[in-house]
């Protein structure tokens, strides 16, 4: 599994189960001062005081490829400074090499941000920055689609968009019930199998992308598997529980990383008699799309169910 991979699996593990955001290095209350509604000077007291944005943010730095999608949807692109490595879309995103896995707390202040937006504490990151004075909003990544809408929310309040913030989630919601309502359900019993990476890391139902899925009524074969409780949702298969599992369908999520496709699991040993591969169900995503929890999950769920209508999707093995 190839560095992007093992970041991204390493984020759903480690942070799918909350989303309590951080400013200055310490979980926020909840609570934000009247002026939060009407605009800057802006106050949001977290759990070691009470921090102020003197204005909206003009130089921000994300450290999350979806933070940095969210940045733009909402309209805040033109206050993004730089972004991380992996932060490759939009295109217009000004790409660094910036890690948001491994940051440089120097290299960062570099580009004197009066905003960091990061998806993960890594080595006391935020303390460090808050020495600095330099705010830093933490936004891990969302274990259902209540919680993506709540980082919109989060990220349109930091950075004076709270309008298009709205605007964006209703669009998202929209955009999900239209799909929902004008896909047929997949009959009962129909079941998948989601690869993240070549090692059979895979997705269960309780997972943010297994909630998608379910939306159509599609089943993960890893809601059986052992171990699921200490995967966080996301455990490594064998391939003798995914032959004996026969999946209705494939979904592989490591097109992009891992050269993954319709051909090559064919070819795999024993494979080649599942039912999936049989009928032509062995689908391609694209990686970045299908492990993100921002504004392109339209896309996501639209390729589901574009799969279960036989019809194309964006991206194909």
């Amino acid at each position: 599994m190839r560095s992007i991979q093992k970041g991204l699996l390493a984020s759903f593990l480690l942070f799918g189960l909350v989303a309590v955001p951080v400013v200055g290095g310490a979980s926020m209350s909840g609570a934000t001062t009247a002026k939060a509604t009407a605009g800057f000077p802006l106050r949001i007291k977290a759990a070691n005081g009470t921090f102020t944005f003197k204005s909206r943010p003009s130089a921000i730095v994300s450290l999350s490829p979806t933070t940095t999608e969210m940045i733009y949807a909402i309209g805040a692109g033109s206050q993004v400074k730089a972004v991380d490595s992996y932060s490759n879309y939009p295109t217009k995103a000004p790409i660094t090499k910036l890690s948001g896995y491994t940051p440089n707390v120097e290299a960062i202040a570099k580009y004197k941000p009066d905003l960091v937006v990061v998806s993960s504490d890594t080595a006391g990151f935020n303390k460090q920055m808050a020495a600095l004075k330099i705010p830093v909003i933490y936004e891990p990544a969302a274990a259902t689609l209540n919680q993506a809408y709540k980082e919109y929310s989060n990220l349109g309040l930091a950075t004076g968009h709270v309008a298009q913030a709205k605007s964006e989630v209703n669009k998202i919601k929209n955009t999900i019930s239209h799909i929902v309502s004008s896909t047929p359900r997949a009959p009962k019993g129909t079941t998948y199998y989601y690869e993240l990476d070549p090692t059979y890391y895979s997705v269960t139902t309780q997972t943010f992308v297994g909630q998608l899925f379910a939306l159509l009524g599609l089943k993960s074969i890893a809601d059986s598997a052992t171990g699921i409780a200490a995967s966080g949702g996301y455990p490594q298969l064998s391939a003798e529980f995914i032959l004996k599992a026969n999946p209705t369908y494939i979904f592989l999520a490591d097109t992009i990383c891992c050269k993954a496709s319709a051909a090559s699991v064919s070819k795999r040993s024993g494979w080649s008699a599942l039912s999936a591969v049989k009928n032509g169900r062995v689908i391609g995503l694209s990686d970045d799309i299908a492990s993100r929890w921002g504004p392109r999950i339209t896309i996501l769920l639209q390729d589901i169910a574009n799969a279960l209508e036989g019809k194309k999707v964006s991206a194909t093995s």
